[in-house]
């Protein structure tokens, strides 16, 4: 698995990236070789957050976690993975390694066991796309009530976009590349 380490605002002795390490490579038993990580730290009010991200398979697995100790901090992201894996292993098992689940999970007291969910579609809505600026999106978006708009966008030669409302305030744009 490769890893990276990002630190925002804050200087982390060389133990701590260590011990993080460590417990990140523990989640490489669940994928083949080309798993990555991103480990990012940050200190917020007094508050450790780490947020651990894991791309593998055209997956992505992403958890943030904040206490008042970065290593604890650090256990809580792995176990939160590790749940989102245990939790949806049905449906990774064909992304995954197919032996991937064949040795349990040690029971964690960050991610407690979750019955699995049904993704159940239960209502479908077509409407015509128009081509507008991301501008008259948000806009759409915001009159509409909505967290997110997806359309056809002008400025991007017609590229299939959604616009979103960020957690933080702001907006987000995802475009496709195609």
């Amino acid at each position: 698995m490769k890893m990276q380490m990002k630190e925002k605002k804050v200087n982390l002795p060389g133990t701590v990236h260590a011990y993080a390490e460590k417990k990140v490579a523990k989640l490489d038993r669940y994928f083949d070789g080309e798993a990555e990580a991103l480990v990012a730290f940050s200190v917020e009010k007094n508050r450790n957050t780490v947020e651990l991200t894991v791309h593998a398979a055209n997956t992505y697995f992403r958890a943030r976690e904040s206490t008042h100790d970065m290593f604890v901090s650090i256990d809580a992201a792995v176990a939160t993975i590790e749940g989102q894996i245990r939790k949806n292993k049905t449906r990774l098992a064909r992304r995954l390694r197919q032996d991937a689940f064949v040795r349990g999970i040690e029971p964690s007291s960050f991610a407690p066991e979750e019955p699995e969910d049904r993704f159940e579609i239960v209502r479908t809505k077509r409407f015509s796309m128009k081509s507008m600026t991301q501008e008259e999106a948000i806009l759409q978006m915001n009159l509409l009530g909505h967290s997110f708009f997806a359309f056809h966008n002008a400025d991007e030669n017609g590229a299939f976009c959604v616009v979103y409302k960020r957690n933080n305030g702001g907006y987000g744009l995802i475009v496709d590349e195609k």
